[in-house]
């Protein structure tokens, strides 16, 4: 069986996560909150900071920023948004090497159907993409947890291939490398 026919081979999108990072800004992270709440109609969560660092006034526990965390038919609607906001393009070193793809859309008012609220203000967020073949629970399940085996492990160009099929995402190739 080759390669292109077998359905242990498909790509799928496992989740997407939408983050927006606050720092000590209280207003900022009550900003961002309404601002993915507005997005996906899903409350967000807040993330906390687990190190000390004084030279930016941070302490274990202190809130940072809020993320939301998308999976099936809702994250692949809001993913087509989001690449609209892009124009359907991406840079290469927007990929990983393990089939993760993160880029940030620098207004929400760039999103298809995101009004401007004043109350917001201009704001953008990160975007993180999983993706994930079938077979990738051996390695998040309880008993016998396994590794992925290299061959069935999503690369760069996978992930690449994947976006440009299903998206219609045109890859844009740095020189720089």
């Amino acid at each position: 069986m080759s390669k292109e026919l077998n359905p242990m081979r498909n790509i799928k999108i496992e989740k997407i996560t939408l983050n927006i990072g606050a720092g000590k800004d209280s207003v900022k992270l009550e900003k961002g909150m309404k601002l993915l709440k507005n997005l996906t109609n899903i409350n967000p969560i807040k993330t906390f900071t687990n190190k000390r660092i004084p030279g930016w006034g941070l302490r274990p526990g202190l809130p940072i920023g809020c993320k939301l965390t998308l999976r099936k038919k809702i994250a692949k609607d809001m993913l087509t948004r989001l690449l609209d906001a892009k124009d359907f393009k991406l840079n290469n070193k927007q990929f990983d090497n393990l089939g993760n793809i993160s880029f940030g859309v620098p207004e929400y008012i760039d999103i298809k159907d995101a009004k401007y609220e004043p109350d917001i203000g201009i704001m953008g967020l990160e975007v993180c993409i999983t993706l994930e073949r079938p077979g990738y629970r051996i390695k998040k399940r309880r008993r016998m947890r396994k590794k992925i085996s290299k061959n069935h492990q999503i690369t760069k160009q996978d992930s690449m291939e994947f976006m440009k099929k299903e998206f219609n995402v045109e890859v844009i190739e740095d020189d720089n490398e």
